[in-house]
């Protein structure tokens, strides 16, 4: 059961399928780029007064927290 209604879901769908291999990477790889983008923007509003430095060494951490080590 799906909680939330997705009209274009299956249209979603259909246009990744027509899509060629080179075309969905560059597509994952344009989604990347912006959540790391989103992700720096809110680190910025959040600590506006850290310099630059500090805010790359602050994502650094952030994004080293996260990562998979499982495998």
């Amino acid at each position: 059961m799906d909680p939330k209604p997705r009209p274009n879901h299956q249209l979603y769908l259909s246009i990744l399928r027509r899509m060629t291999p080179e075309q969905r990477l560059l597509k994952a790889l344009d989604l990347s780029e912006f959540s790391k983008h989103l992700f720096l923007s809110g680190l910025r509003q959040q600590f506006g007064n850290l310099s630059d430095q500090d805010l790359k060494k602050l994502a650094c951490e952030r994004l080293r927290k996260c990562h998979n080590r499982s495998y």
